[in-house]
């Protein structure tokens, strides 16, 4: 006769079980884990792809021929790698592209007419304010979304880091002057958060300056661009971006003229064109309509081929979505594989995708975004503002340290914006980034005219690639996700936590009290 189990006996055996089967879920995950290290030592294809596409394309501007080349190049290559779901997402943009800039410096004792001045070119050494009105003609390069035609001429008030206490110290000189900006803090200064060069420029803007002038605070006679406007549509003064040698050379004249004066002339175009995401999805299993975002934007600046802003992220997602079709991973949520265009020139093509997920419900369903930009050499994770995944995440980097014990297992929690994160952000969803450790060299070229596949260390993109494609997998695979998407008072407060309020504000999208 078999006797009744008792209730201690029942617990001690569902102990067991549920002991077992969070085992088994463990195994899994680090089976997993290991066949991504194999693939990616063994079968990488990811910087061979970029350099691909940076030989045969060049820069990937979006809406110029390059950039409708890039969309189809990131198209056939998910279709490649074996995607049957693989999906051109339109949207309409107002797309702007350079034609010619000239920036004159006018020093002397006096107000001049700009166009007529006496050259000088052995400055500063013999500049005195007795001299007669002298010109220099640094190199100069347009930032986007400046005036289609614009030719401004007027003094030069300098604002150093171009921060909101700097416009204000200064506030009643500002009007009708060319301001004159560090793009970065300058000299190096941790005490204080920069601002964007869209955001300083809509501060400009807003103290009535005549134009901008944006120093690079990179040595090496770089020139950088990238957008001066924060909602990508035109603005209405001129912004433009000089070497640190010739900015220097400028405040050092400066400070021997009594009267310092520019001219900016510049010609560009825009117009409304057509511009395409590409989304490649995986399909869940038990939770399928549940969904997860790995995205890197595709687009790049026309300076350079934009290897490094931004190749190494975008063609790393399209290396881990191999990884994923080649090992048949079968997640239980739905994974979708997002190029990005139009980032550039202001978050275009992510927020149009936001606002379509609003439209039509899934925004609800998402549950987590990835954003790989600029990132390479993972050694960690930043867990974005969201520290109830804490806990998780030292998890993972337990697991994945157990099949490949180089990873360092960096933690980060902080909060920013700026790139195709920002608009899944804003509407409270949970973000996770890489924390990487890319040389310093690199980052000096972004957004210039040196960005080049030279620039590019292979190992970089595929240690990104293996740690991201873990972290994709447990996200996709976790039965339940500590971070849940915030409602919008939840996403405000959140906000003002991450003192995110007040670039928001100067970038228009604060949709909370003004």
């Amino acid at each position: 006769m078999t006797r009744p189990l008792s209730y201690i006996t029942v617990f001690t055996l569902l102990a067991v079980l549920l002991v077992g089967t969070s085992w088994m879920q463990n195994d899994s995950r680090k089976t997993v884990f290991s066949a991504i290290r194999a693939e990616e030592y063994n079968n990488t294809h990811v910087s061979d792809a970029l350099q691909e596409a940076t030989s045969k394309i060049g820069h990937r501007l979006t809406g110029s021929e390059n950039g409708h080349k890039a969309e189809q190049f990131a198209y056939d290559l998910f279709k490649k790698y074996g995607y049957k779901a693989v999906a051109f997402h339109e949207f309409e943009v107002e797309a702007w592209s350079r034609e010619n800039v000239h920036l004159n410096i006018y020093y002397g004792n006096k107000d001049t007419a700009a166009g007529n001045p006496v050259t000088g070119t052995d400055f500063p050494q013999k500049l005195n304010p007795s001299n007669a009105n002298c010109v220099r003609t640094p190199e100069v390069v347009s930032l986007a979304h400046s005036p289609v035609k614009a030719d401004v001429f007027a003094r030069v008030i300098d604002l150093s880091n171009g921060l909101k206490k700097d416009f204000e110290a200064l506030k009643d000189s500002i009007p009708g002057k060319i301001v004159l900006l560090n793009l970065g803090i300058y000299p190096k200064d941790s005490t204080l958060k920069n601002l964007h060069r869209s955001e300083k420029t809509a501060l400009a803007i807003q103290y009535k300056a005549a134009g901008c002038i944006f120093i690079n605070n990179v040595e090496g006679r770089i020139l950088l661009t990238g957008t001066a406007s924060v909602n990508g549509k035109l603005i209405s003064i001129p912004a433009v971006c000089i070497t640190q040698e010739d900015g220097q050379s400028l405040r050092q004249c400066m400070s021997l003229s009594p009267i310092t004066q520019a001219r900016i002339v510049m010609n560009n175009r825009s117009g409304k064109i057509k511009a395409r995401n590409v989304i490649a999805t995986l399909p869940g299993s038990s939770l399928k309509e549940e969904e997860i975002i790995i995205c890197g934007h595709l687009d790049s600046w026309d300076l350079a081929t934009g290897a490094i802003d931004n190749g190494i992220g975008s063609f790393t997602v399209m290396e881990i979505a191999r990884v994923f079709e080649k090992l048949k991973i079968k997640p239980l949520r739905t994974i979708r594989f997002v190029t990005f265009m139009g980032e550039e020139q202001g978050l275009l093509g992510s927020r149009a995708l936001v606002k379509e997920m609003t439209k039509d419900g899934k925004l609800n369903k998402l549950r987590y975004v990835m954003n790989l930009d600029m990132d390479g050499n993972t050694e960690g994770f930043n867990i974005c503002g969201r520290p109830e995944m804490e806990s998780f995440v030292k998890k993972l980097v337990s697991d994945i340290q157990a099949v490949e014990p180089s990873f360092k297992g960096t933690f980060a929690n902080r909060a920013g914006l700026h790139s195709d994160h920002q608009p899944f952000l804003e509407q409270g969803v949970p973000i996770i980034a890489s924390e990487g450790n890319l040389d310093k060299s690199v980052y000096k070229y972004y957004h210039s005219n040196k960005d080049n596949f030279a620039l590019v260390n292979p190992e970089h993109m595929n240690r990104c690639a293996m740690f991201m494609g873990m972290m994709l997998y447990a996200l996709a695979s976790e039965p339940e996700i500590p971070a849940k998407k915030l409602n919008d008072e939840e996403t405000r407060a959140f906000l003002l936590k991450a003192n995110l309020k007040e670039e928001l504000q100067l970038e228009e999208m604060w949709r909370w009290e003004k």
